[in-house]
Protein backbone atom coordinates (compact mmCIF):
# COMPACT_ATOMS: atom_id res chain seq x y z
CA UNK A 1 0.00 0.00 0.00
CA UNK A 2 1.00 3.54 -0.42
CA UNK A 3 0.32 5.50 2.85
CA UNK A 4 0.39 9.07 3.19
CA UNK A 5 1.39 10.84 6.52
CA UNK A 6 0.92 14.44 7.09
CA UNK A 7 2.96 16.36 9.94
CA UNK A 8 3.26 19.40 11.27
CA UNK A 9 6.56 19.13 12.82
CA UNK A 10 9.75 18.14 12.37
CA UNK A 11 10.17 14.51 11.52
CA UNK A 12 13.03 13.72 13.88
CA UNK A 13 10.71 15.12 16.73
CA UNK A 14 7.65 14.79 16.03
CA UNK A 15 5.59 13.57 13.06
CA UNK A 16 3.81 9.59 12.86
CA UNK A 17 6.17 8.34 14.94
CA UNK A 18 5.50 4.56 15.86
CA UNK A 19 2.61 5.03 13.26
CA UNK A 20 5.27 5.82 10.19
CA UNK A 21 7.95 3.11 11.61
CA UNK A 22 5.04 0.16 11.80
CA UNK A 23 4.01 1.35 7.91
CA UNK A 24 7.99 1.05 6.67
CA UNK A 25 8.00 -2.49 9.01
CA UNK A 26 5.07 -3.54 6.94
CA UNK A 27 7.03 -2.90 3.96
CA UNK A 28 4.45 -0.20 3.05
CA UNK A 29 5.38 2.99 1.10
CA UNK A 30 5.16 5.97 2.86
CA UNK A 31 4.97 9.49 1.70
CA UNK A 32 5.91 11.98 4.53
CA UNK A 33 4.63 15.27 3.80
CA UNK A 34 5.27 18.32 6.05
CA UNK A 35 2.00 20.35 5.29
CA UNK A 36 2.97 23.99 6.84
CA UNK A 37 6.42 24.04 4.82
CA UNK A 38 5.22 22.68 0.89
CA UNK A 39 1.17 22.13 0.88
CA UNK A 40 1.93 21.30 -2.81
CA UNK A 41 4.04 18.14 -2.26
CA UNK A 42 0.36 16.95 -1.62
CA UNK A 43 -1.36 14.57 -4.73
CA UNK A 44 -4.79 13.66 -5.10
CA UNK A 45 -6.16 11.63 -1.67
CA UNK A 46 -7.40 8.05 -4.57
CA UNK A 47 -3.36 8.04 -4.86
CA UNK A 48 -2.98 6.57 -1.44
CA UNK A 49 -4.52 3.76 0.13
CA UNK A 50 -4.79 5.33 3.27
CA UNK A 51 -3.63 8.46 5.19
CA UNK A 52 -2.47 9.74 8.69
CA UNK A 53 -2.85 13.28 10.13
CA UNK A 54 -0.58 14.00 13.13
CA UNK A 55 -0.28 16.34 15.88
CA UNK A 56 1.34 19.80 16.17
CA UNK A 57 2.09 22.63 18.70
CA UNK A 58 -0.27 24.89 16.63
CA UNK A 59 -4.13 24.98 17.21
CA UNK A 60 -7.16 24.06 14.57
CA UNK A 61 -8.31 27.42 14.79
CA UNK A 62 -5.60 29.03 14.04
CA UNK A 63 -6.34 30.25 10.69
CA UNK A 64 -4.73 33.74 10.76
CA UNK A 65 -1.16 32.57 12.02
CA UNK A 66 -1.05 29.14 9.74
CA UNK A 67 -2.81 30.01 6.28
CA UNK A 68 -1.69 26.50 5.54
CA UNK A 69 -5.23 25.12 7.18
CA UNK A 70 -7.17 26.22 4.41
CA UNK A 71 -5.52 23.74 2.27
CA UNK A 72 -5.26 20.86 4.91
CA UNK A 73 -9.28 21.04 5.92
CA UNK A 74 -9.54 20.90 2.10
CA UNK A 75 -7.61 18.02 1.48
CA UNK A 76 -9.36 16.29 4.66
CA UNK A 77 -12.62 17.24 3.42
CA UNK A 78 -11.65 15.37 -0.08
CA UNK A 79 -10.04 12.40 2.16
CA UNK A 80 -13.69 11.41 3.21
CA UNK A 81 -15.37 12.09 0.30
CA UNK A 82 -13.61 10.06 -1.76
CA UNK A 83 -13.62 7.22 1.17
CA UNK A 84 -9.78 6.97 1.49
CA UNK A 85 -8.84 5.35 4.84
CA UNK A 86 -8.18 8.21 7.38
CA UNK A 87 -7.08 8.59 10.84
CA UNK A 88 -6.30 11.76 12.52
CA UNK A 89 -3.99 12.18 16.10
CA UNK A 90 -4.70 14.60 18.27
CA UNK A 91 -4.50 18.12 16.26
CA UNK A 92 -5.16 15.72 13.45
CA UNK A 93 -8.22 14.55 15.28
CA UNK A 94 -9.49 17.94 15.69
CA UNK A 95 -8.78 18.86 11.77
CA UNK A 96 -11.31 15.91 10.68
CA UNK A 97 -13.59 17.06 13.28
CA UNK A 98 -13.52 20.54 11.57
CA UNK A 99 -13.71 19.79 8.49
CA UNK A 100 -16.47 18.35 8.39
CA UNK A 101 -18.44 21.05 10.31
CA UNK A 102 -17.89 19.85 14.40
CA UNK A 103 -16.86 22.46 16.87
CA UNK A 104 -13.17 22.67 18.13
CA UNK A 105 -12.06 24.75 20.48
CA UNK A 106 -9.99 25.55 24.25
CA UNK A 107 -10.90 22.30 26.06
CA UNK A 108 -12.55 22.27 29.73
CA UNK A 109 -9.16 21.23 30.60
CA UNK A 110 -6.01 20.81 29.30
CA UNK A 111 -3.87 16.98 29.63
CA UNK A 112 -0.66 16.75 29.57
CA UNK A 113 0.90 13.63 30.50
CA UNK A 114 -0.38 10.13 31.22
CA UNK A 115 -4.10 10.24 31.88
CA UNK A 116 -6.66 6.92 31.74
CA UNK A 117 -9.08 7.08 28.98
CA UNK A 118 -11.96 4.48 28.67
CA UNK A 119 -13.33 2.71 25.59
CA UNK A 120 -17.43 2.32 25.97
CA UNK A 121 -19.20 -0.54 23.69
CA UNK A 122 -19.14 1.17 20.52
CA UNK A 123 -15.22 1.80 21.03
CA UNK A 124 -14.91 -2.05 22.04
CA UNK A 125 -16.92 -3.24 19.34
CA UNK A 126 -15.09 -1.08 16.71
CA UNK A 127 -12.61 -2.67 14.16
CA UNK A 128 -9.66 -0.54 14.36
CA UNK A 129 -10.11 1.01 18.53
CA UNK A 130 -11.41 -2.16 19.42
CA UNK A 131 -8.00 -4.00 19.60
CA UNK A 132 -7.51 -1.78 22.75
CA UNK A 133 -8.13 -2.92 26.23
CA UNK A 134 -11.46 -0.72 28.09
CA UNK A 135 -9.21 1.32 30.04
CA UNK A 136 -5.67 2.54 28.84
CA UNK A 137 -3.51 4.90 30.31
CA UNK A 138 -2.90 7.16 27.25
CA UNK A 139 -0.34 9.89 26.70
CA UNK A 140 -2.29 13.28 25.83
CA UNK A 141 -0.49 16.81 24.98
CA UNK A 142 -3.42 19.38 24.16
CA UNK A 143 -5.33 22.40 25.28
CA UNK A 144 -8.42 21.64 22.25
CA UNK A 145 -10.87 19.31 21.98
CA UNK A 146 -13.04 18.34 19.35
CA UNK A 147 -17.03 18.06 19.41
CA UNK A 148 -18.58 14.69 16.68
CA UNK A 149 -19.04 15.47 13.21
CA UNK A 150 -22.44 14.95 12.56
CA UNK A 151 -23.02 10.92 11.97
CA UNK A 152 -19.80 9.98 13.90
CA UNK A 153 -19.65 7.38 17.18
CA UNK A 154 -18.15 8.04 20.00
CA UNK A 155 -15.64 5.74 20.62
CA UNK A 156 -13.76 6.61 24.04
CA UNK A 157 -13.69 9.46 26.58
CA UNK A 158 -12.61 11.32 29.71
CA UNK A 159 -13.64 13.40 32.50
CA UNK A 160 -11.65 15.63 30.85
CA UNK A 161 -12.99 15.28 26.96
CA UNK A 162 -14.09 13.42 24.15
CA UNK A 163 -11.01 11.07 23.10
CA UNK A 164 -12.00 8.91 20.20
CA UNK A 165 -14.84 8.90 17.33
CA UNK A 166 -15.31 7.14 13.91
CA UNK A 167 -16.93 9.10 10.83
CA UNK A 168 -18.54 6.38 8.57
CA UNK A 169 -16.94 3.72 8.03
CA UNK A 170 -13.04 4.61 7.29
CA UNK A 171 -12.22 7.52 9.33
CA UNK A 172 -11.27 7.78 12.90
CA UNK A 173 -9.80 10.68 15.63
CA UNK A 174 -8.12 10.40 19.03
CA UNK A 175 -7.37 13.13 20.75
CA UNK A 176 -4.20 10.66 23.02
CA UNK A 177 -0.51 10.28 21.36
CA UNK A 178 -0.66 6.52 20.23
CA UNK A 179 2.52 7.59 18.16
CA UNK A 180 4.98 8.47 20.49
CA UNK A 181 8.17 6.98 20.75
CA UNK A 182 10.92 7.64 23.83
CA UNK A 183 13.05 9.50 21.37
CA UNK A 184 9.74 11.77 20.88
CA UNK A 185 8.93 12.35 24.73
CA UNK A 186 12.93 12.88 25.78
CA UNK A 187 12.65 16.07 22.98
CA UNK A 188 9.30 16.86 24.16
CA UNK A 189 10.05 17.33 27.54
CA UNK A 190 13.34 19.44 27.40
CA UNK A 191 11.62 22.16 24.79
CA UNK A 192 8.09 21.45 26.64
CA UNK A 193 9.30 21.37 30.30
CA UNK A 194 7.40 24.64 31.35
CA UNK A 195 4.06 23.10 30.21
CA UNK A 196 4.27 19.69 31.92
CA UNK A 197 2.42 19.99 35.23
CA UNK A 198 5.00 17.69 37.19
CA UNK A 199 8.06 17.21 35.44
CA UNK A 200 9.47 14.34 37.46
CA UNK A 201 5.86 12.70 37.87
CA UNK A 202 5.42 12.85 34.23
CA UNK A 203 9.22 11.10 34.10
CA UNK A 204 7.87 9.04 36.04
CA UNK A 205 4.62 7.59 34.90
CA UNK A 206 6.35 7.25 31.06
CA UNK A 207 8.84 4.98 32.44
CA UNK A 208 5.60 2.98 34.05
CA UNK A 209 3.37 3.30 31.27
CA UNK A 210 5.81 3.89 27.66
CA UNK A 211 6.49 0.25 26.92
CA UNK A 212 2.74 -0.60 27.41
CA UNK A 213 1.74 2.15 25.62
CA UNK A 214 4.09 1.20 22.56
CA UNK A 215 2.66 -2.16 22.40
CA UNK A 216 -1.20 -0.71 21.89
CA UNK A 217 -0.17 1.84 19.67
CA UNK A 218 1.58 -0.90 17.23
CA UNK A 219 -2.02 -2.58 17.55
CA UNK A 220 -3.84 0.76 17.00
CA UNK A 221 -2.16 1.05 13.78
CA UNK A 222 -1.74 -2.29 12.82
CA UNK A 223 -5.38 -2.32 13.11
CA UNK A 224 -5.71 0.75 10.69
CA UNK A 225 -3.46 -0.39 8.50
CA UNK A 226 -5.15 -4.06 8.16
CA UNK A 227 -8.79 -2.62 7.48
CA UNK A 228 -7.19 0.27 4.93
CA UNK A 229 -5.94 -2.79 3.22
CA UNK A 230 -9.49 -4.41 3.15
Amino acid sequence: MRVLSIVHEPTTTGGGGLFEHLVEERGHRLDVVSIAHDASMLEHPERYAAVMVFGGAMHPDQDAEHPWLADELAFIRETIDHRVPLFGVCLGGQLIARAMGAHVGPAASAEVGWHEVGLNEAGLADPVLGVLPGRVDAFQWHYYGFGLPEGAVLLAENDAALQAYRLGERTWGVQFHPEVTRHMLDFWFVEGEAELPDPAAVRHDTEAFLDTWNSQGRLLCGAFLDYAAG
